[in-house]
């Protein structure tokens, strides 16, 4: 049996609700096991701790602390925006086989790359998300601009 991924991307989506109630950028990651073990989850904290690289994907892999690299290749992470390129780029490091994002609406991140290097990735479409990120970035297009290296 897989995890529900509507129960991951709620996991996600907590987070992301947790980073914009603490005035960062709303974008919330989970890890989950093929056992269903949650391993880890954050959120986007580059504004909070005036972090250069803690997006929310980076942020539950910080969390989830030091895995022996296997760990990550049975593993799913559940984003609420499509991943940028540094994140990308430690979903491959990692090996991490399927990535579940709740849109690509408001950011379009290397969703490209993660599909060309094999791994999976379902995009949710989930409307709760859309409109968080686009509130946000309504709110604090300065922040968004920063977060996304522009």
């Amino acid at each position: 049996m897989t995890f529900d991924d509507k129960k991951g991307l709620q996991v996600a989506l907590d987070q992301a609700k947790k980073s914009y109630s603490e005035g960062g950028i709303p974008i919330g990651s989970c890890i989950i096991s093929s056992d269903d073990t949650v391993l880890g989850q954050g959120h986007n904290e580059r504004i909070q701790k005036h972090s250069a690289i803690l997006h929310g994907e980076m942020s539950a892999l910080e969390n989830a602390g030091r895995l022996p690299g296997k760990t990550y290749k049975d593993c799913t992470i559940y984003t609420t925006l499509s991943p940028c390129s540094m994140c990308t780029g430690a979903i491959l490091l990692y090996g991490f086989k399927r990535v579940v994002m709740g849109e690509n609406v408001n950011f379009l991140g290397n969703e490209k790359l993660l599909i060309e290097n094999g791994v999976e990735v379902v995009n949710l479409n989930d409307q709760e998300c859309i409109d968080l990120m686009a509130k946000f970035i309504k709110e604090k297009p300065q922040d968004w601009n920063e977060d996304i290296g522009e």
